[in-house]
């Protein structure tokens, strides 16, 4: 393997073995705790614009499989591991993680202290950082990532959202629609296993969203940041309008734009939540939930909107969902549908059909 560095904008490089795509890359620099689930991450369109670091420290190890996407690309700008797995088992047909990222342009380095990386990112917060091979001018690297522009100052959503609008019956009863601002690929697969499913662009009206009869709205999971002009001209307008028409679940930026939508505002976290093994506090149980998120609701913004906190996160006391005290709304920050990572709170989609079936929360 060549020889590459990892450069963040504070000017700390760290080098190691580079593989994937030989090219240059940039973006924030995040990081995922699951032992498990690098695919799924990989796919993610919420991971559009960062460039990842998995914690854990053996990647690559089962390979590539073709039941693990969550889109049809890779979305992360970069990936940073402590060691990649050349020989993976042969259990999903040995496809390599490096062949993985060449089909895709995804370059790659290992080798890296990723314990050490992490605690910097903990400690000071995501950092914006690039992965090269050319180590004549780290000191230029550094200098143009400070001028560079955070990812989620662009409107991330209108790369990753589909382009027009699909039906799919699926035998059920109740249609339901999806507004699509980067799902996963396991939500609308979640939901064609109760409904059937509508899925709309992001920018999608209102009256376009009542006239296609769908008896409740889903909104995804996507990047950036909830509160960007576009999206608040767009997506936050859709969730505003039908707020009162019917009933309603946001999953993770979901969540996020329909605390906005009713009045509440949303906050950059230090270093987001990432990863399978996330605990949320909901009524007197908790939760090991897969999240990924960089945004959250100020719960102190609340006052007034009808939207009550009725989970949190048990390691920073985060808002985790939301619901409303008279409307059928409610949310998860985190993804019922896992990919990777538990199902424990998949009944959650159930729990949006009975909503939509009775009414009311």
């Amino acid at each position: 393997m060549a020889r590459g560095y990892l450069v963040l904008e504070d000017g700390t490089v760290f080098e190691g073995n580079l593989f994937g795509s030989d090219r240059v890359t940039e973006g924030e620099v995040v990081f995922a705790t699951g032992m498990s689930g690098y695919q799924e991450s990989l796919t993610d369109p919420s991971y559009s614009g960062q460039i990842l670091v998995m914690t854990y420290p053996l990647i690559g190890n089962y390979g590539i499989s073709d039941d693990f996407y969550q889109s049809d690309s890779v979305h992360v700008r970069g990936l940073v591991v402590r060691e990649y797995c050349t020989e993976p088992s042969p259990m999903y047909g040995g496809r390599t993680l490096d062949d993985f990222l060449k089909q895709y342009d995804v370059p790659a380095i290992s080798g890296i202290d990723t314990r050490e990386l992490v605690i910097k990112i903990r400690t000071g917060g995501t950092v914006k950082g690039a992965i090269t091979s050319d180590g004549s001018d780290l000191d230029g690297v550094a200098e143009r990532l400070r001028r560079m522009p955070a990812p989620s100052e662009s409107n991330l959503v209108a790369d990753v959202s589909c382009r027009s609008i699909t039906r799919e019956d699926t035998g059920h009863e109740i249609t339901v629609g999806m507004i699509d601002c980067g799902a996963k690929a396991g939500i609308p697969r979640d939901l064609k296993a109760r409904f059937n499913l509508v899925t709309f662009p992001y920018d999608t009206p209102a009256d376009v969203i009542l006239e296609s009869g769908v008896k409740g709205v889903l909104i995804s999971n996507g990047p950036g940041d909830p509160s960007h002009p576009d999206i608040v001209a767009t997506t936050v307008r859709t969730i505003r309008d039908l707020s009162s028409q019917m009933p309603m679940f946001g999953i993770c930026y979901g969540s996020q734009l329909i605390g906005i939508a009713m009045g509440g505002s949303t906050y950059k976290l230090k270093f987001g939540h990432r990863g399978c093994n996330q605990p949320v506090k909901y009524g007197d149980r908790v939760y090991i939930t897969s999240q990924n998120h960089g945004f959250a609701v100020d719960e102190n913004s609340l006052e007034g909107t009808g939207l009550i906190v009725d989970q949190v996160n048990v390691n920073d006391g985060s808002v985790e969902g939301v619901r409303h005290r008279d409307l059928p709304i409610f949310t998860s920050q985190y993804h019922p549908e896992a990919s990777p990572g538990p199902w424990d709170t998949s009944f959650l989609f159930d729990k949006f059909g009975k909503m939509i079936k009775e009414g009311r929360l």
